[in-house]
């Protein structure tokens, strides 16, 4: 599991035990509600198990909040760069998929075959 995979997992935990406490429910009686056992929700609020979508909304709906309530004063550990939206993958996407279509394993053997040509061509010239 990823820092922040696992930092998100501790602050929803901590929201939640939040929450509970404000309300002055324990934990035996939101795992009650919830209809799980109070080890549970120990292990939600403490990190150890994660939330699943479904259940913390329950968990929300449980403790009159919103599910955003769980994700607020949450900072990121550092600006995630952007996922890149295709450009020359895309390209490389539909060529993986056209070659699937090709039914006939001599054709399939011969674009394969032109393939590792023109990159091997490619490359020597890259590296020249």
């Amino acid at each position: 599991m990823g820092k922040l995979a696992k930092k998100v997992d501790n602050h929803v935990g901590e929201r939640i035990r939040e929450r509970r406490t404000m309300m002055g429910l324990t934990q035996e009686h939101l795992a009650q509600a919830l209809n799980i056992s109070y080890q549970q929700v120990q292990k939600y609020e403490t990190g150890a198990n994660r939330v699943s979508a479904g259940r913390l909304f329950e968990i929300g709906q449980r403790l009159e909040v919103d599910v955003a309530f769980f994700f607020e004063n949450l900072e990121p550990l550092a600006a995630s760069s952007p996922l890149e939206h295709g450009g020359k993958n895309r390209s490389t996407i539909e060529l993986v998929r056209n070659y699937g279509d090709i039914n006939e394993a001599a054709v399939r053997s011969a674009v394969s075959g032109l393939i590792k040509s023109l990159a091997g061509k490619e490359r020597k010239r890259k590296s020249a």
